[in-house]
């Protein structure tokens, strides 16, 4: 199979901007490659895939960001800006899937769903997100009534999030497990991991830490400085320990360290990807059993699941975590989470797709 890939419009691939489409993409382009499949992926420009995926061929456009949904309202208008980079990947992407099997994109925008509609190449989406956008969820809407098995999800509570896809399509995740090595730390420090945003929750975490006089390990991008600034003055100094945004080689060295991550999300995560990041590094994970990490996490087995924003009940999780069997937080991985288990989902799931074009 030859795919073309549309990477997300927000952030070049390293910047972080991304979130977790940025690690979804190298870990597919990996499975895909490692299946013996052709794949070539259109990123806006200084973009660098992983190493390991040197054999997809890269191209790099220039353009403006789109906004993220995540930051608009519900009811806000479709916005593209003035040298869209959205519209620059799309049409090169159209030109390169002319010769391809399908074109696959990973961008939450309504331009690209559009398109679907009104041009003969058939193109794949992997929906990123729940519903964020009124005028995106109608689209998909018309969309999936014409071509059922042009959208996938990766969980089926992100799936929930569209009523009117009857049987969706769900994919999961995949993770290159060599990446991520496994660590039997029983007494490190607690940690947290992701964009810090509203919507991520990450002062529940701190009032967990300050409650059991801890530092709070973060790595992550400070996409809102105003937030995370209002959160380091609610609690007492050094509370949180601010470790930036990390590739995943040093990320994932210095989360195996840590005895627990936890994850509080204040939305529906799509999937949850650094909840099986700490979890392929030998970390259980207390999560607010909201979205995907509430079909990731295996309550008593892999961490524990708490009542959503209920922060005395993951305090008292964290009390207990050393009951929890690091080695099966790594073995749920290998069994459910590789690139190739996610690979393969991807491929069965682009077959329709492409036979339902013909």
């Amino acid at each position: 199979m030859r795919v073309v890939l549309i990477s997300t419009p927000i952030g070049f691939l390293g910047s972080g901007k991304g979130g977790g489409v940025e690690l979804t993409l190298n870990s597919l382009v990996s499975g895909l490659l490692s299946l013996g499949h052709s794949v070539e992926v259109i990123a806006p420009k200084n973009s660098k895939l992983y190493s390991g995926n040197e054999k997809a061929t890269l191209y790099l456009v220039d353009g403006e960001d789109q906004i993220s949904w995540q930051h608009q309202n519900y009811n806000s208008p479709v916005s593209i800006p003035e040298n869209s980079l959205l519209v620059g990947m799309l049409e090169k992407g159209l030109d390169l899937a002319k010769k391809a099997d399908v074109l696959l994109n990973m961008s939450y925008d309504w331009l690209p769903i559009w398109m679907t509609l009104n041009v003969d190449i058939p193109i794949a989406h992997i929906i990123s997100m729940g519903s964020e956008s009124s005028v995106i969820s109608n689209l998909i809407s018309k969309v999936y009534a014409k071509h059922p098995y042009n959208f996938a999800f990766h969980s089926k509570i992100q799936a929930d999030d569209y009523p009117f896809i009857k049987k969706p399509i769900i994919i999961g995740n995949g993770f290159k497990l060599d990446n991520y090595t496994f660590q039997n730390s029983l007494n490190g420090p607690l940690a947290w991991v992701g964009r810090v945003a509203p919507e991520k929750g990450l002062e529940d975490a701190v009032y967990v830490a300050n409650k059991l006089g801890e530092k709070l390990k973060v790595w992550g991008v400070k996409e809102d400085e105003i937030y995370a600034s209002k959160i380091e003055q609610s609690f007492p100094k050094g509370t949180i320990d601010w470790m930036g945004f990390l590739s995943t080689n040093e990320l994932q060295e210095e989360l195996g360290k840590c005895r627990a991550l936890l994850n509080t999300p204040k939305w529906n995560e799509a999937f949850g990807n650094v909840v099986v990041e700490a979890l392929a590094c030998g970390v259980p994970v207390i999560a607010y059993k909201r979205g995907g990490p509430s079909e990731i996490i295996q309550h008593g087995e892999t961490g524990y699941l708490v009542d959503p924003d209920d922060k005395n009940n993951m305090l008292s999780y964290v009390e207990i975590i050393e009951k929890i069997e690091r080695k099966k937080c790594r073995e749920w991985v290998e069994k459910n989470a590789s690139t190739d288990i996610f690979a393969n989902k991807v491929v069965n799931w682009l077959n329709k797709a492409i036979d339902e074009s013909k």
